[in-house]
């Protein structure tokens, strides 16, 4: 096995720069023009051959040439295509240098050119550099104005540079500039983005007494962060002073469906109907996305039906949403139709809907069926991200495939796609699998320096995988340089070391653990008190396990059918089929039914006491509660039958229940 290395192929791809000097009469074809025809040319001309020309190299060689030439004074108008050109592309230092051009021509930059320059920075992601344009703009003969703030101010919001925004909405006020209802907007968005709820809410009241009332955007802001936060009550309250629109109910709907109240989502979207306000694929998809997360994937369906029947066609992410819940169901042959039903309707799935199929597929051990989904998405042109990789090589992990796992590696490597710490954690989880333990640690170790630092679930994972192998000493080493490295273990840590003591019968180990937990006050929860009964079981301390049953009844942890059928188990193991058949009978005062694990085990229990009568009055109790006996059931079943016992009776029971069957 040979693992590439992630650092050497992550090579970003730069473009080459567009030349911003350039020396040049020649125009892009290579002839040169003539002299007669170079005061021809008009502002119109210029405009449409520039708007025409794709590349932005030769467009910006003609835009230099003409200027050269002669045959054209460059107007505010061309300067401010050439500028957006540039900024699609974002080639900032080509828009600072037509910046300068323009200052030099004397011609002043206009509102219009300004804001261009400022979306450019926008989708650069460079808010400084805006921020810096801003305060030379009387250089360039500009003057501010609120369209010019209001621009600025929203670069800054997309960043996040909340710490800037105050200023430059303090310096707009000292301009004598009056704030309209989009600068409100975007203060009231800032603040709500910024976790200031309370702030936004105020400040909205304060709108119409500074001559400004709030539009419906302004009230959507404000209901969509209540919502956010839960404030359901407070966001219903606000909607009730205006009319609201689908955005709005949108907001609503998304909450009540984050708090898994269904019923308030569908009661919104009749008073959207009601109103004569038409819901859209978001309204629809928000809705039909939380019944699928509830496991009501069947209801969807219809309000999918309800989508078509109204005219309002589903998109990607409804499809996606109904693919995942049935997948969540267990239903994949349903989640295929989904997926197929979606190609039907000519939309051309994403990574989002190709991971969610993949997912599905491998949870469900599809691992093949996934791989070749996988190869589809490819010749399909649709790039796998970091998420495809680590659910494709989880799915190699969890069959023991570790060749596959490492083919997807070095194929995701080979892309350029860098791992994140749930890939490692995959790697981590096959190799501990195939009790490749060094390289695991490896792993781990090489994690921090590729700057994608292991977490909680790494350590987890490798300690899970040692412990299953015997190496509980070395999972042990394992927990203590996690925390020396500042990593906190958690219940799972701890619920997975004591397993691995409790196999051992290493009792010390495992209480000091226990004692351990509560020191740092890591709550036990079902897992924990489970293994602790299944480990002091296993070495027949029933009546240690049953102190450790009661501590979780007092905590409020109830048992559940793990916990009853350990015990069972070992009372039965132990020839105590008395107190094994309490119980089971103190079961139902938990609402915790019996399974196929319960009655094989008193059944074992009865046939190793001779009870043989008692087993088969159990088998007949078990198949009338619809349990179906599995293979051990039948096996103890029969070799007692058979060999403990000299009378036909129990044999003609069994053949009565089998016929009856």
């Amino acid at each position: 096995m040979h693992l590439r290395e992630s650092c050497s192929l992550l090579l970003k791809a730069r473009r080459p720069l567009v030349p911003v000097i350039l020396s040049t009469d020649v125009f892009s074809d290579g002839t040169e023009e003539p002299k007669s025809n170079r005061t021809l040319l008009k502002e119109f001309d210029v405009l449409k051959r520039l708007n025409r020309e794709r590349n932005i190299v030769i467009a910006l060689e003609y835009f230099k040439s003409i200027a050269n030439s002669k045959a054209f004074q460059h107007t505010s108008l061309t300067y401010r295509t050439m500028i957006q050109k540039l900024g699609r592309e974002n080639e900032m230092d080509g828009i600072q240098y037509l910046l300068q051009q323009m200052k030099l021509e004397g011609i002043s930059c206009s509102e219009d050119i300004l804001i261009s320059v400022f979306r450019s920075y926008g989708r650069a992601g460079l808010a400084e550099q805006a921020l810096k344009t801003f305060y030379r703009m009387q250089d360039f003969g500009c003057k501010p104005t609120v369209k010019i703030y209001n621009h600025l101010l929203d670069v800054l919001l997309n960043e996040n540079r909340f710490q800037m925004i105050n200023p430059i909405y303090s310096n707009m006020k000292k301009d004598g500039i009056e704030p309209n209802v989009f600068t409100y907007n975007i203060l009231l968005k800032a603040l709500c983005k910024n976790n200031r709820v309370d702030a936004a809410h105020k400040l909205l009241m304060e709108m119409s007494k500074k001559g400004c009332p709030p539009d419906k955007v302004s009230y959507t802001t404000i209901v969509s962060a209540l919502c956010q936060f839960g404030k359901l009550r407070e966001a219903r309250e606000l909607t009730m002073g205006f009319t609201p629109i689908v955005p709005t109910y949108n907001a609503l709907i998304n909450g009540m469906c984050r708090e898994f109240k269904i019923e308030e989502a569908f009661l919104l979207l009749d008073e959207m109907k009601n109103r004569g306000i038409c819901p859209n694929v978001i309204t629809y998809t928000t809705i039909v996305n939380a019944l699928c997360e509830a496991g009501d994937a069947e209801l969807s369906l219809v309000v999918l039906a309800q989508m078509f029947v109204r005219g309002c066609c589903p998109n990607v992410l409804t499809f996606t949403s109904l693919m995942k819940g049935f997948f969540m169901k267990g239903s994949i042959y349903e989640a295929l139709d989904i997926w197929n039903q979606m190609l039907e309707e000519g939309w051309r799935p994403n990574v989002v809907a190709y991971n969610t199929l993949l997912h599905g597929l491998c949870s469900s051990g599809y691992l093949n069926r996934a791989i070749s989904f996988f190869h589809k998405m490819e010749a399909n042109r649709c790039p796998p991200n970091v998420a495809t990789f680590s659910t494709l090589i989880d799915g190699f992990s969890k069959a023991g495939d570790l060749e596959g796992a490492t083919e997807m590696w070095n194929r995701m490597i080979t892309s350029g796609c860098h791992p994140n710490v749930v890939v490692y954690t995959c790697m981590v989880d096959v190799l501990c699998r195939k009790s490749m333990f060094d390289q695991a640690q490896c792993i781990i170790e090489k994690m921090s320096l590729e700057k994608c630092p292991p977490n909680t679930i790494t350590f987890n994972t490798f300690i899970k995988g040692l412990c299953d192998n015997g190496r509980v000493d070395w999972a042990m080493n394992v927990l203590h340089e996690m925390m020396r490295q500042g990593y906190f273990p958690n219940v799972t840590t701890y619920n997975v070391l004591l397993n691995g003591f409790y196999k051992q019968g290493n009792f010390r180990e495992a209480l000091l653990l226990l004692k351990e937990m509560s020191e740092r006050g890591i709550e036990l929860n079902l897992v924990t008190y489970n293994t602790v009964i299944y480990g002091l079981c296993c070495v027949g301390m029933i009546e240690e396990a049953l102190l450790h049953l009661g501590k979780m009844i007092v905590k409020g942890i109830p048992p559940d059918i793990v916990t009853f059928n350990t015990i069972i188990h070992a009372y039965s193991k132990e020839g105590d089929v008395r107190s094994a058949i309490q119980i089971m009978g103190g079961m139902a005062a938990r609402s915790c039914s019996p399974d196929v694990i319960t009655y094989t085990s008193l059944i074992y229990g009865l046939c190793e006491q001779l009870s043989l009568s008692d087993a088969m009055v159990y088998l007949l109790k078990m198949l009338k509660e619809h349990i179906s006996p599995n293979f051990a059931t039948w096996n103890v079943l029969v070799r007692n039958v058979f060999s403990k016992t000299g009378s036909s009776e129990p044999v003609d029971m069994l053949e009565d229940i089998l016929g009856n069957g």
